[in-house]
């Protein structure tokens, strides 16, 4: 039987892909269905903080959980579970965000990506296992006061999240990976490639031809991440690993003590009895026609709704700066000025190249019907196939040094980056058009990514019209805002020419799509990067660990809240004082284990 559409098959492998959880009584889609029971801890948000929480905190059976997540079930969500299909999720499992207008981007308002669904963005974003430097932790620990933080200290986090898995292909992954890096007795899955690409040899022949920068990296997850290797990304087998199908899989979320309602979409935390003590949360499954409902926690309300929908939250609830909030008609009830401020992010550059007509690329996989007939026939079947991977099969990570920077306009001995082992920008290789409709031809990708970003922007309320608790924020990541920012993305650009010059390339490559082509000069390369840039959709900071009694900052290190708030944490990107060097999903995790053990350790559970 051929492919004919996605819809056409979702019957067809529902069995296979689908969580049981309509069985459950564990998931819920109505309210009116949960249970009468008090509940211990509310986590607001089913992302990957939120599902860590759920997973951990029920481990204890005699503690009760309700999880509150914004979306639906990724239960029908098909193209969430294939790992090719990335560039094909629908908008209804985002939020659609999209930022205000950026000045650095000839005031471009830029698509931001968040996950609109349970898993959270680990249900829809590109996969990459990338844990940072050691650097960027250990700076982690110094800036909060907190060794817990700690490279060395988190590295049984790692080991919790991570359950290493062979490929799909069952190929010999010897020399593309350590393994003395990897745990295999985790949750989530993460994996090496699992199908072959034609690109993969010319990819490292290249890196052996230009050396420097791109010297081959045996694993870069072992603190040390510089140099040119193999993508290590969370999939398990020929189905992408998400928050929702490892930590609230089928054992896990069938646990009696844990209740998931989906569709829930939070507006406030309340504040109960006296003082700064907010153990309530209200909710509606109708933002136009309500009702508005609220549930309280007897322990804690632990706040993960992401590096959006956390500020946001707080805001709505009359936390954050003082003036501000009264600036738009909500009563202040804590002075925290740090709400929503410090968003970090790291921008990305297409760079894209027509390569040879009988290049071996993924492109007609996205181009010819029948090949992606045959493509999902193979997934289906075998799990096997190019819709088992990501459209990204390698990774680079480079520092700039300091006679670069200081060219750059960074005093000497000024690093923008964590330490001398972290990357200040990374360029990710495609054999192929990264895009779900790829023009005719055939295509090379390479994605230039700014991992040290030093603009800072802001996440407020949009009172446009009248409050609503329920409208989107305005997101302002302040992208290309200081000089480091777009002349460090102007060098990775660079370094993505450089790399197709190589001479195993010199047959290969045709022409770079668009003024990529014609960009020669700092001016017009610099030109090409604000013309043609996005968000990594790698957001962190807007309610950032500081140490306690600090001023600044919105949680100490044990992720309690600052102000004198009493009854809430918050776990997830979002109180990351900087962005670490790399993609955010594996230190998120992190963020997610560390803190179910710190709460367990508050509550002796």
């Amino acid at each position: 039987m051929k492919f004919q559409s996605l819809a056409a098959h979702i019957s067809l492998v529902l069995s296979l892909l689908s969580l049981p959880l309509a069985a459950s009584a564990a998931l819920y889609k109505n309210a009116a269905d949960l249970p009468n029971v008090s509940y211990d801890f509310i986590v607001v948000g089913g992302g990957v903080g939120g599902s860590v929480l759920a997973n951990r905190l029920t481990e204890n059976p005699s503690t009760n959980v309700l999880v509150l997540e914004g979306g639906p079930s990724n239960e029908d969500a098909f193209e969430t579970k294939v790992p090719f299909f990335v560039t094909r999720i629908p908008a209804q499992y985002t939020w659609n965000y999209t930022t205000t207008p950026q000045v650095g981007m000839h005031n471009a308002e830029v698509p931001f990506a968040r996950g609109f669904v349970l898993g959270g963005s680990s249900s829809i974003n590109g996969m990459f296992y990338t844990r940072g430097s050691s650097d960027d932790f250990d700076r982690y620990a110094e800036v909060t006061g907190d060794s817990g933080w700690s490279w060395n200290n988190v590295q049984t986090y790692f080991a919790k999240n991570e359950k290493w898995t062979p490929p799909a292909d069952g190929h010999d992954t010897t020399g593309q990976y350590d393994p003395s890096v990897h745990s295999t007795t985790g949750i989530n899955s993460y994996s090496l490639s699992g199908h072959h690409q034609a690109l993969d040899p010319l990819v490292f022949q290249a890196g052996q031809e230009l050396g420097g920068i791109f010297d081959f990296k045996l694993d870069y997850n072992d603190g040390t991440p510089l140099g040119l290797g193999w993508l290590q990304a969370a999939i398990n087998g020929s189905h992408r690993s998400s928050a929702a199908t490892s930590y609230l899989g089928p054992q896990f979320i069938s646990r009696p003590n844990l209740h998931v309602l989906v569709n829930a979409r939070v507006s406030r935390i309340l504040q109960t009895g006296a003082g700064s003590t907010f153990q309530g949360v209200e909710y509606t499954q109708d933002i136009n026609n309500g009702p508005l409902r609220s549930v309280s926690a007897t322990k804690e309300v632990l706040l993960a709704a992401g590096v959006i929908g956390t500020p946001q939250i707080l805001l709505n609830s009359g936390i954050g700066d003082s003036s501000y909030l009264s600036s738009v008609g909500i009563p202040p009830l804590v002075n925290l000025p740090s709400v929503g401020r410090n968003l970090t992010d790291q921008p990305t550059t297409g760079c894209l190249w027509n390569v040879r007509a009988d290049a071996d690329t993924f492109d007609p996989v996205f181009q010819e019907q029948n090949v992606l007939d045959d493509a999902m026939d193979e997934w289906n079947e075998d799990g096997t196939g190019p819709l088992v991977v990501t459209p990204i099969g390698e990774v680079v990570f480079f520092r700039l040094n300091e006679t670069e920077r200081t060219n750059l306009g960074l005093p000497a001995g000024v690093d923008t980056a964590a330490g001398p082992n972290t990357p200040h920008l990374e360029l990710a290789i495609g054999n192929g058009f990264v895009s779900p409709a790829p023009p005719p031809g055939r295509w090379l990708t390479i994605s230039t990514n700014l991992v040290s970003a030093t603009s800072r922007g802001s996440v407020t309320l949009d009172t446009t019209g009248g409050f609503n608790a329920f409208r989107a924020p305005l997101i302002d990541p302040a992208f290309y805002t200081t000089d480091w920012d777009i002349k460090a993305m102007r060098e990775a650009v660079k370094a993505a020419k450089r790399f197709v010059s190589a001479p195993v390339f010199q047959n290969y490559v045709v022409e770079a799509l668009g003024t990529l082509a014609t960009a020669e000069t700092d001016e017009e390369i610099e030109e090409y990067v604000r013309s043609n840039s996005g968000t990594t959709a790698h957001p962190v900071g807007t309610a950032s660990m500081s140490p306690k009694g600090a001023q600044w900052g919105v949680v100490d290190p044990d992720l309690k809240m600052k102000g004198g708030i009493k009854g809430v944490r918050i776990v997830d990107a979002s109180v990351f004082p900087y962005n670490p060097s790399m993609h955010t999903m594996a230190p998120t995790y992190v963020i997610a284990e560390r803190g179910a053990d710190l709460i367990k350790g508050t509550w002796n559970l």
